[in-house]
């Protein structure tokens, strides 16, 4: 823990330095944009002290867009002189390269611009992913289910954005909608001065979510009240059977050191209302963090829908997801147990996407006979 605290510091530090001694401008205004620099990522713990929410709305979402997207800027800033040094110590990069140079600080600049242009491009752009679910048991006709996770609505992503997304579900026309949770930020003031909930009453389908961390971050009562408000079937440990033949199981989130076990939850479904032995049930598992897989394949479910991870948002932290997680994005499979983890329609913080994708998911869910098979690899079908 203290490592990972340090390293922020210690790349503020290195990244200081290198501003100083690359510019070749008088002092003032080399303290002017290290001030700018290092002020912007300062302003982060306002974000996390709540700090923004006694601004005006425009003003508040703008801090906390700065804020939030420097982290970003400063680790490809350090990424990248790195490789400068690097390319030094080898003798590929000369030194005047590097110092009191301004055809390098100009030519950073506009490499920064470019691609921080294209990440905010890339995350607006809404990935379809399309995967079909085949299987053996009792439907009463093929399911047609919109699945998101990660919405972070809040200071960033706010109701103009929500009511672009609402209009893409819309469009697909699905039976169903499953969101796996972190609908919410973190501050509950933009959601509620927006009246978000609101939005989520044009949706043309039942939406049924479970709890995320962020929702925890944010309050559970006053998050949960919005779910109420919003019309959205929040699964808390608990299920929701759809049609007689398919039960979507909501459990809480690993915040909850105390929530039900994957096991409990699916012996539950036996004594519902609605179930019958001689027709068993699809199972939909609702988890937010896609830890411990094995658990829903020893349990005999049939999907489980995950988020949480973002895939890192950004390369190289896609590298760390990928190592962190058994599935840190996309289709997997163990045993009978199929998996999506979605790397989340929305994001937290900067409005960035470089190397990961953000993206919904249309799923067919289809009755079939025989042996087939729904084999498939890490990589999403589209």
């Amino acid at each position: 823990m203290i490592i990972f605290m340090a390293l922020p510091l210690l790349g503020g530090a290195y990244l200081t330095w290198h501003i100083w001694t690359l510019l070749p401008v008088a002092p003032v205004w080399r303290c002017l944009v290290i001030t700018l620099v290092i002020g912007s990522f300062l302003m982060l713990f306002l974000n996390f002290g709540r700090r923004f929410d006694t601004l005006p709305l425009p003003l508040a979402s703008a801090c906390y867009e700065v804020s939030t997207s420097s982290i970003f800027i400063m680790l490809y800033l350090v990424m990248l002189f790195l490789a400068l040094d690097f390319g030094r110590l080898v003798r590929l990069v000369p030194r005047s390269w590097l110092y009191q140079n301004g055809w390098t600080a100009a030519i950073i600049l506009v490499f920064m611009v470019i691609l921080f242009v294209y990440g905010n491009i890339h995350y607006n752009n809404k990935v379809r992913v399309r995967i079909e679910l085949p299987t053996e048991k009792k439907l009463t006709h093929e399911y047609k289910v919109v699945m998101m996770s990660d919405l972070h609505l809040g200071y960033h992503n706010r109701r103009k954005e929500l009511a672009r997304w609402i209009d893409m579900i819309n469009a697909e026309n699905p039976d169903f909608v499953l969101i796996a949770g972190d609908v919410i930020d973190g501050s509950m003031r933009p959601l509620t001065e927006e009246r978000m909930a609101e939005e989520f009453h044009r949706l043309k389908a039942p939406v049924y979510a479970c709890l995320g961390n962020h929702e925890y971050f944010s309050g559970s009562p006053e998050a949960q009240q919005f779910f109420r408000d919003a019309g959205i079937h929040l699964l808390i440990d608990s299920t929701a059977i759809i049609d007689s033949t398919i039960v979507i199981i909501g459990r809480d989130d690993r915040m909850n050191m105390r929530r039900k076990s994957v096991t409990d939850l699916l012996t539950s479904t036996i004594h519902h209302p609605q179930s019958t032995i001689h027709d068993p049930l699809y199972t939909i598992l609702l988890v937010h963090q896609p830890y411990d897989l094995d658990r829903a394949e020893a349990a005999g479910i049939d999907f489980q829908l995950s988020g949480h991870t973002h895939r890192g948002q950004v390369w190289p932290i896609s590298w760390i997801t990928d190592n962190i997680y058994e599935c840190s994005w996309g289709n997997h499979q163990r045993g009978n147990t199929r998996y999506y983890v979605s790397s989340g329609i929305g994001i937290w913080g900067g409005k960035f996407r470089i190397g990961t994708q953000s993206e919904y998911v249309v799923a067919n869910i289809i009755p079939t006979v025989g042996d087939r098979k729904g084999g498939l690899g890490k990589s999403p079908s589209r």
